[in-house]
């Protein structure tokens, strides 16, 4: 389950771009990237726009996969 979590990645922005964060299915942060030119104030709100993006977009991403694998039947499989 997590190795098909791991090849999920998203990337979410902020602040049009200029702010992106990488993460995959299994939560884990894979990247950052700021822009040079942004102060500090403008960095925080970008991260913080990306991070609201990103879980956004993996949150759909999951659902998706979860889905795929038969919904919420397929954890009854597992005896959860």
């Amino acid at each position: 389950m997590k190795a098909m979590l791991d090849e999920v990645v998203i990337v979410g922005q902020g602040m049009g771009g200029k702010v992106m964060i990488t993460v995959n299915g299994s939560h884990e942060t894979l990247g950052v990237k700021i822009n040079e030119e942004l102060d500090r104030s403008k960095i925080e709100a970008g991260v913080k726009d990306a991070l609201n993006d990103v879980n956004s977009k993996l949150q759909v991403e999951l659902m998706k996969k979860m889905k795929e694998m038969g919904g919420l039947d397929a954890f009854k499989n597992l005896g959860l």
